[in-house]
């Protein structure tokens, strides 16, 4: 479902990533395949420098399908970005990539909360966000970086995912799954 970034994938991803309705929601975008391959081998590096994580989101057979990054890593945290291509979105594969990706970050990189700053014209990703139990909306708790995040117009909505919470959700359902195969043999 995730692997690190790889220059072979980088031609598969910019086809999907151009499409009218990925592209406006794509951190760093490329205006050509080339600039595309320079953008990544970039993010690639600044990986190795331990300024960001960047992985690439796979379908079933492996195929490249979009990205998942996080990036500004500082103090333990870092923000978001997630985009898939077109032909896959609304087929399931946002919620389990996250999953993956939170538990590599929470448990094997040493990340406390991630953050993510959701355009507000944004309603697919608002709505994605919001349907994950462990997120929570900061404008309001971290008001400084929601501030910070708003210069020089709002036009985002701050939201949290916290180890804590994601810990907790996790082992939430952990429970639930245990007492259903519970009730199974009973």
């Amino acid at each position: 479902m995730l692997k690190k970034r790889d220059l072979q994938d980088c031609h598969a991803l910019y086809e999907l990533m151009v499409h009218p309705d990925v592209f406006p929601f794509v951190r760093h975008k490329a205006n050509s395949y080339e600039e595309y391959l320079f953008t990544t081998k970039q993010l690639m590096e600044a990986e190795e420098h331990g300024e960001l994580i960047s992985r690439t989101i796979t379908d079933e057979w492996g195929n490249p399908i979009g990205a998942i990054n996080l990036y500004d890593i500082q103090d333990q945290a870092g923000f978001l970005g997630t985009w898939l291509g077109k032909p896959y979105h609304g087929k399931g594969y946002n919620q389990p990539a996250k999953e993956v990706f939170f538990n590599e970050l929470f448990y094997e990189l040493g990340i406390e909360r991630i953050f993510m700053r959701i355009r507000k014209v944004n309603i697919r990703s608002a709505k994605a966000a919001e349907k994950l139990p462990y997120v929570t909306l900061a404008n309001d708790t971290h008001k400084s970086l929601y501030d910070q995040i708003n210069q020089p117009e709002e036009v985002y909505n701050l939201y949290e995912i916290s180890k804590d919470l994601y810990t907790l959700h996790l082992l939430r359902t952990e429970q639930q799954e245990t007492q259903e195969d519970h009730l199974k043999e009973a």
